[in-house]
């Protein structure tokens, strides 16, 4: 494979689009090229996550996801791959289910708070969020991958698994969300 970034400079994207792997010109605010970068957002705010984290176990999980979400990025830009495989959802599926299984039950919500690398974390499952949604705006334009979107559904749910270990390790008490708070 050749040099990908040899010029990083080209001026042809001055005119508002951009290329993807096929070739094809779009437009720079098209509903792929929002999902592809807000999928992009998302493996930063994971990269950040990463850099204040000192939790080996969190670190251990979503290391490799950045390598995913790279992929999935791939994905969308040359629609006729798929980079995400059924194996990378049952994955995380798993991780959820075991990581979830060491937690304490759940009875309310809780405010996305905390140490650095908690609230870190807790963007981290929004920004996953907004992949998700804006893969869906696309899906009702064009065809994509199944198995992409369904694996930002379950990362969300990992990321937040995550924000709780995150907490409890750094002994912060969870703050569960009151409807109706009286001063």
């Amino acid at each position: 494979m050749g040099n990908r970034l040899s010029k990083l400079v080209t001026k042809t994207g001055d005119d508002g689009t951009t290329g993807i792997g096929s070739n094809k010109r779009v437009a720079k605010d098209s509903a792929r090229i929002e999902a592809i970068g807000v999928v992009d957002e998302l493996n930063s705010t994971i990269g950040m996550v990463l850099s204040c984290c000192n939790n080996q176990t969190v670190n251990d999980v979503l290391s490799p996801i950045q390598h995913i979400l790279f992929n999935l990025g791939g994905e969308l830009a040359m629609p006729e791959y798929q980079l995400v495989k059924d194996d990378d959802l049952l994955k995380i599926e798993q991780q959820v289910e075991e990581l979830n299984g060491e937690l304490p039950p759940l009875k309310e919500f809780i405010l996305p708070k905390g140490d650095l690398a908690t609230t870190t974390c807790h963007l981290a499952r929004t920004v996953c969020r907004r992949a998700e949604r804006r893969m869906v705006t696309l899906a009702r334009e064009e065809t994509i991958s199944k198995t992409g979107q369904t694996y930002l559904n379950r990362l969300s749910d990992l990321l937040f698994v995550c924000c709780r270990i995150l907490g409890q390790s750094a002994d912060v008490k969870e703050e569960m969300w009151q409807s109706h708070r009286t001063k």
